[in-house]
């Protein structure tokens, strides 16, 4: 008997601990860029994403950010719903993973957005020096803490040593 294009994907798999690790990840970034977007962008108005222009197209940068990062949720959770509908989710690799996302959107934003780009920076008008500090320091944290998640993580589903 063939099966159905529509029909599902076994809900008894094994748990997933890739795809688990990549949807925290998809959704750890998303957060992290809602965080900086909400906080920088629009209640303190630090910067936009793209301040090498005028104010309306720092604006329309600052939207096209808040929309990849709504995209980027949504579809984090429903990689994150799928995996829960298999019962494949192995939520140790899944929360190591938000906590990766997070480090690495803020260090990717800090090292090549606000240096390497030079898209934006965090503040104008002043020392940008310990902003940076601060800014690369938190994501490197928290990327580090991501990386620690992972290998005991990682330890808890090869389970104990023989």
């Amino acid at each position: 008997m063939s099966r159905s294009v529509h029909s599902p994907e076994p809900l008894d798999g094994p748990t997933s601990p890739r795809r688990s690790l990549t949807t925290g990840a998809i959704a750890g970034a998303a957060v992290m860029a809602a965080v900086d977007e909400i906080i920088f962008h629009q209640v303190l108005g630090w910067h936009h994403f793209y301040d090498r222009s005028t104010t309306a197209v720092g604006l329309m940068s600052d939207g096209l950010l808040h929309t990849a990062e709504l995209l980027a949720l949504v579809a984090g959770f429903f990689l994150y719903a799928d995996l829960r509908r298999r019962r494949s989710l192995d939520p140790a690799h899944a929360r190591a993973g938000f906590v990766l996302g997070l480090g690495a959107f803020q260090l990717f934003d800090g090292i090549v957005d606000h240096k390497l780009l030079r898209l934006h920076q965090i503040r104008y008008g002043v020392d940008v020096t310990p902003y940076d500090w601060a800014w690369n320091a938190a994501g490197l944290l928290l990327l580090l803490a991501g990386l620690l998640l992972t290998v005991r993580a990682a330890r808890r589903t090869r389970g104990p040593a023989a």
